[in-house]
C-alpha cells in the first residue's frame, strides 16, 4: 500500500467517471488538474462560463495498492 493523489475532475458540479488517474506526485497531479481546467476563448471572467462548461480539477490524497492499473510516475 502507498499514499498517492487522485485526480478529480468536475464538470457542471458532477464528478466525472472513468478510469481514476493515480499519481505518486502532487506535483505532477496538480500539472494535469490545472491543464484540465485550462480555458481558450474570449472569456474575460468565469461568471461568463456557461454553467455546463464550468470545470475543476483537483488531487485528493488516498491510500492504493502499489499495484493499482492507472497509477503514474510522470
Amino acid at each position: 500500500m502507498i499514499h498517492a493523489f487522485l485526480l478529480v475532475f468536475i464538470l457542471a458540479d458532477k464528478v466525472q467517471g472513468g478510469q481514476p488517474m493515480y499519481f505518486r506526485s502532487i506535483n505532477t497531479c496538480n500539472w494535469y488538474a490545472s491543464r484540465i481546467v485550462k480555458r481558450y476563448g474570449n472569456y474575460s471572467y468565469s461568471s461568463l462560463v456557461p454553467p455546463e462548461h464550468r470545470a475543476t480539477a483537483y488531487c485528493k490524497p488516498v491510500y492504493i495498492n502499489s499495484n493499482t492499473k492507472g497509477l503514474y510516475d510522470h
